[in-house]
């Protein structure tokens, strides 16, 4: 692997990678398939601003789930064939800022490591959804997704603040949130950096 990629090994982050457990959107353990695990691999300047969260935890007594980091552009073309639906993920590794290493999939837990409340699940996954998705029907899966944009209010006033608490923190980490996924964050200045192939 590139020396620019480092594997995140913190305790104050639950490393729980969504693509090497079956209960994802996909219905499979991709990276389990490709050799790559659970492991939080990120760019070295991902992890620096990552860890400028870690004064926040400690102060909180809280920690930080990362559900997907640097994702192998082998495990992104996987994916493409399982889910080819055009817009369900960038339609190609160099496209995917996972695939660069500088993009982070998160969210805050209490100190025993459940999740604080938020509008959905990362991913917005359920099972329900899962199901459907695989057999190509995404309309009642599209309507689910509105509750995971920043903008989306119908939900109760803890998540909306849970997500709005987390945004502050990884902006003022140096992350750029994206409108339409709360748990997706990108390093700021991401344009700059290639795609990293593992």
């Amino acid at each position: 692997m590139t020396n620019d990629l480092v594997l995140l090994d913190d305790p104050h982050f639950i490393v729980d990678m969504m693509y090497a457990r079956t209960n994802n959107m996909l219905g499979r353990a991709v990276y389990d398939e490709i050799g790559y695990g659970n492991k939080a691999y990120m760019h070295k300047d991902t992890l620096q601003a990552l860890l400028r969260v870690v004064p926040f935890l400690e102060k909180n007594n809280c920690k930080m789930r990362v559900c997907d980091a640097y994702r192998p552009p082998k495990a992104h073309r996987q994916m493409l064939q399982i889910i080819p639906t055009p817009g369900f993920f960038a339609k190609t590794p160099e496209l995917s800022n996972h695939c660069h290493g500088t993009a982070i999939d998160v969210c805050l837990t209490d100190s025993a490591g459940h999740n604080l409340s938020y509008p959905t699940e990362i991913d917005a996954y359920e099972k329900r959804f899962q199901e459907q998705v695989c057999q190509g029907h995404f309309d009642a899966f599209k309507q689910h997704l509105q509750k995971a944009r920043h903008d989306y209010q119908e939900t109760s006033p803890d998540a909306l603040c849970h997500r709005q608490q987390l945004k502050e923190l990884m902006e003022n980490a140096g992350f750029e949130a994206i409108p339409h996924e709360w748990w997706h964050y990108n390093l700021k200045g991401w344009q700059t950096y290639p795609m990293i192939e593992w």
